[in-house]
């Protein structure tokens, strides 16, 4: 696909006007009480993977709503501690698949939370094990719309919750340093780990790739891919609701959970991407820190690649990159 956002230098200097809501610290700060009024309720029961180097467990905690969320631990066999450690978050569609299918980080020295993501598993990949229990208005096909007219509803403040539990859980694991907890997610995993650097202090480093849940109106009019177009064929249909669900999805934006961050962060970008515009990503990356402290940050441009990203590319950066950060 060739270049269709602005060009590379206006990219670096991108920084679009905000419509953050005056309400928005106030709404995650009882959302998050809320969740926190239940019990962490964590599970760990040992997987046989036939692995001899990498300890698994099947891992369970209570999210948003008290909901059990699923998700796989990886840790270095015979390791007590303390160890670093990474909580990764899917992209659209897909669940946490088979215990041992994510080891890398194990195998670098970490503790490696994976997380499920409620409602999602059946659209690639080797499936998930955590139901979405709560309903919704009429909505298009997809999670894009699942309570698009009120933040209270949808269905990313439920995932976002629940990614911030997550990093709760892996905190709680016996032999974990809570002090040297990452954040990173491709896509959807990216844009919910931009939404976790913004709500839980004391993050270590924060790795988004390709992030989607950026920007939400400018990718709905710039690209006409999924799942920014299920947002597209809603508003066709519901021609009265425009600036409603706007309104919702300013509460959800990852440029305004950026500018919260204080951790540092290595993101990536596709500049020929036409699932998460070049502009959605910049404009998170450009706001990332600010009201934070200005942590260091950086960014991988890949100029040929469209949503795919650097790929294996990308995760050899992030593991030196994070040893040099986190494990000295």
């Amino acid at each position: 696909m060739p270049l269709n956002d602005l060009s590379r230098p206006e990219l670096v200097t991108y920084r679009p006007e905000l419509d953050e809501p005056a309400d928005f610290d106030a709404f995650w700060t009882a959302t998050l009480a809320e969740a926190r009024s239940y019990d962490l309720a964590l599970e760990l029961t040992p997987v046989d993977a036939a692995m001899t180097m990498v300890e698994l467990d099947d891992v369970t905690f209570a999210g948003w709503g008290g909901h059990p969320i699923k998700g796989w631990l990886a840790r270095p066999a015979g390791v007590t501690g303390p160890l670093p450690a990474v909580v990764e978050f899917n992209g659209y569609g897909g669940g946490r698949g088979l215990a041992h299918e994510r080891t890398i980080w194990a195998a670098a020295g970490y503790a490696h939370l994976f997380m499920d993501t409620r409602g999602q598993g059946s659209g690639w990949g080797d499936g998930g094990d955590t139901p979405d229990p709560v309903g919704s208005g009429p909505a298009t096909p997809g999670f894009m719309t699942r309570g698009i007219l009120d933040p209270h509803d949808h269905y990313y403040r439920r995932v976002f919750t629940d990614a911030v539990r997550a990093v709760d859980a892996v905190r709680a694991v016996p032999g974990v340093d809570p002090t040297r907890v990452a954040v990173t997610g491709g896509s959807q995993g990216g844009g919910i780990a931009l939404a976790v650097a913004g709500l839980v202090p004391g993050l270590a480093a924060v790795m988004p790739d390709v992030p989607f849940l950026c920007h939400y109106r400018r990718a709905t009019e710039l690209t006409g891919s999924k799942p920014y177009a299920e947002i597209t064929a809603y508003l066709a249909v519901h021609r009265d609701h425009v600036e409603q669900a706007f309104r919702t999805f300013s509460y959800l934006d990852g440029v305004h959970f950026a500018r919260r961050a204080t951790a540092p962060a290595l993101f990536s970008v596709a500049l020929m991407d036409p699932i998460c515009p070049p502009s959605t990503v910049y404009a998170a990356f450009n706001r990332y820190g600010e009201l934070g402290g200005e942590p260091a940050k950086a960014i991988e441009v890949y100029e040929f690649n469209e949503h795919e990203g650097g790929q294996g590319h990308q995760r050899g950066r992030q593991l030196h990159w994070l040893r040099d950060l986190v494990t000295g």
